[in-house]
């Protein structure tokens, strides 16, 4: 069932396209809303961004306010602002502009919308009626992957994690509403309020498509346990950081012996799936799966996939269906009321014609001169970390060696691809916004399926140019900076180094330092699994992490809520480094190598503002909920705040002494890289 809540990938979600921002004062070099009544030592997030946070009003239509995921939201007006004009725009038909403005212009007609009821999926409810065994119900479910209608199986493609240059066949854990498996199980009264309003929220679906109350609240209960034990078999999202656990590479004819319940032969064939291996990530979930099929009712199966299908479509249905969504995403989220039609509509388009939208993004927003002068940020930050690398006292020099290797064997994309997708199998008509939306996600799976078994096309890219997010590949070995990313407050080519090398230069250190974190470290130069580690560097490397899992394990985020340092652990490795990295890197300039001031402040004090400012981020007190149970990420406070007390320069930046809250012993300071 599609997840009601923001997804959280390995990505950075930052600023917008427009300048709009709170932080023009930083970008213009005029540092204000510092707090001196707080020490810098005791909290150094508030210490900049106070003022700025006891003022800042969160919108009704979001959960969070500030830079981080939240800029996202002018970013969505931006994108808006982008169709709004193509849609009114006279195209030449099968043209990008067509589609998007067609794509567009059908999403904003409510009434058109609105008439047609849930029409569009009675066709579907009535293949689940007719459904009659399992082997037709596993028919049905594969067939409809193939747009994107997921429920029991969770298919994709890409890169074989033991031989990077092919692409195979993976499938993964699914079946669940809710977030992850733990929301089934807690007995906490935020949890069980979810879980209440999840099973509410599947009620009132029902009851949208013609079911009385009585029956609907029945139903709801029957989804909410086949989930329930599905979920029973899932990996936590700890667990699932194990990389070589999450690998099961197996011939599927032996997974057919295994799993016979679900015909996986027959599975694959219905999803045009040709191939005789697979990558079954997490193999208990499907082995739940198969004996599930059969010892509950083909009857309570139907009521499922009916559940799943009407989830999967309710945002693009008529109002009460989208009000139903959002009822049950706002005790998820706090979000108190509901994002205008434009900026889900921008979101949407987004989301099925990306790139189409990208390119006319790219030519109204990106320029040239910015990607060349990130790819200069770049190049200083892999010399320092390679001087970095060798200053290590804990690593042999064959490992250091085989380190640097890697690190320069990194690809750096930045800005937007060197092709483009092409759209032109996608129907799009102005007056159907639910066929214009399947069409989208059947293109974008034959995209997928085309790839099985074939070479991986590294030039692709897994964001589009507009998305303001960075992330690290490293079955790849790739770092990539969208051109939605490069702008204020993280990067401004008419500022001084201190604040680019603390803001976009921060993030490009932690996209680096992912090649070696405890996942990433696992991936050779060519991006395969495979051990390039002497024994004892890796054992020292692993004690390392440990020490920082210790350590964000200590932070109390709400209540008695804590970061969850296994789950963080990747993230924060990649916080610390990206610090230290980005600092060594600003100091290989003429400014860093200065201590002239510029507004009252040292360079050095400029570079650590700029990292606490890229991270001003306010939220609701459900969000963090959520976000602390399934973002991989520490919050925002703790993402200045603890790689800031693992650094020593910044201790001499702001003469941080013992008895400050954040004070670290220098013999209690972790650093990796």
């Amino acid at each position: 069932m599609k997840r009601l809540l923001f997804l959280f990938a390995i990505t950075l979600s930052l600023a917008a396209c427009n300048n709009k921002l709170d932080t023009k004062t930083i970008a213009a070099g005029n540092i204000q809303g510092i707090d001196s009544s707080i020490k810098p030592g005791n909290n150094f997030f508030m210490y900049v961004n106070k003022k700025w946070y006891d003022t800042a009003q969160i919108p009704p239509s979001q959960a969070g306010v500030g830079a981080y995921m939240f800029m996202n939201y002018p970013q969505r007006l931006c994108l808006q602002g982008i169709l709004d004009s193509v849609s009114k725009a006279n195209n030449k038909a099968g043209s990008i502009e067509q589609k998007l403005g067609d794509f567009y212009a059908s999403g904003m007609d409510t009434n058109t919308i609105n008439q047609r009821g849930y029409n569009p999926i009675k066709s579907i409810l009535a293949r689940i009626d007719s459904i009659t065994d399992v082997t037709s119900m596993i028919k049905f479910v594969a067939n409809q992957s193939k747009v994107f209608n997921n429920s029991v199986v969770a298919f994709y493609v890409g890169p074989d994690n033991k031989n990077s240059n092919l692409n195979i066949a993976h499938i993964g854990q699914a079946g669940i509403g809710l977030p992850e498996r733990d929301y089934y199980f807690e007995t906490n009264p935020s949890s069980v309020g979810i879980q209440q309003a999840y099973k509410t929220y599947l009620a009132k679906l029902f009851q949208l498509t013609g079911t009385d109350a009585a029956t609907a609240t029945k139903n709801a209960d029957i989804v909410y346990n086949i989930d329930k034990q599905l979920a029973s078999s899932h990996r936590n999202n700890i667990e699932l950081r194990d990389v070589n656990a999450n690998y099961n590479k197996m011939a599927v004819a032996t997974l057919a012996k295994q799993e016979p319940n679900i015909g996986w032969q027959n599975v694959l064939n219905d999803m045009g799936a040709k191939t005789d291996s697979i990558d079954v990530g997490q193999p208990a979930y499907y082995i739940k799966l198969n004996t599930a099929l059969k010892t509950m009712p083909i009857s309570d199966w139907k009521t499922y996939l009916k559940a799943y299908t009407i989830s999967n479509y309710a945002d693009i249905l008529s109002k009460p269906f989208v009000d139903a969504a959002f009822e049950f995403n706002k005790v998820l989220t706090g979000q108190a009321v509901q994002k205008t039609r434009g900026e889900i509509m921008a979101s949407a388009v987004d989301n099925s014609l990306g790139e189409a939208l990208g390119q006319i993004y790219v030519k109204k927003y990106f320029g040239e001169d910015a990607k060349k002068r990130v790819e200069e940020l770049v190049n200083n930050l892999q010399k320092a970390m390679a001087a970095r690398m060798d200053k290590l006292d804990w690593m042999s020099d064959s490992t250091k060696q085989k380190s640097k290797e890697k690190l320069f064997a990194i690809t750096k994309k930045i800005g937007y691809p060197d092709k483009w997708r092409d759209y032109s199998n996608v129907t799009v008509a102005k007056d159907k916004y639910f066929e214009n939306v399947v069409s989208a996600s059947a293109n974008n799976y034959q995209f997928e399926i085309n790839k099985l078994n074939k070479p991986v096309d590294k030039t692709e890219w897994f964001n589009t140019p507009s998305t303001v997010t960075a992330y690290n590949n490293p079955s790849a070995n790739e770092i990539v900076f969208p051109a939605g990313i490069l702008q204020p407050p993280y990067f401004d080519n008419n500022v001084d180094d201190a604040l680019n090398y603390g803001g976009i230069g921060m993030v490009i250190g932690h996209e680096i330092t992912h090649t070696f974190d405890d996942q990433g470290a696992q991936y050779d130069k060519e991006g395969n699994v495979k051990n390039w580690w002497a024994k004892a560097d890796y054992d020292k490397f692993k004690a390392k992490t440990q020490k920082i899992i210790d350590l964000y394990n200590t932070f109390t985020v709400l209540d008695t809520v804590h970061v969850k340092g296994a789950m963080t652990v990747g993230e924060n490795a990649a916080d610390i480094g990206g610090v230290a990295m980005a600092y060594d890197a600003f100091k290989l300039t003429k400014e860093g190598q200065d201590t002239t001031k510029i507004g009252g402040y040292t360079p050095d004090q400029r570079f650590f503002i700029s990292v606490a400012h890229i991270w001003r981020v306010k939220m609701k007190d459900e969000f963090l909920r959520l976000w602390i149970n399934n973002n991989p990420h520490s919050p925002p406070m703790w993402r200045v705040n603890s790689p800031l007390m693992n650094n020593p320069h910044f201790y001499a930046a702001f003469n941080i002494q013992p008895g400050d809250s954040n004070y670290l012993a220098p013999d209690k300071r972790v650093q990796i890289w």
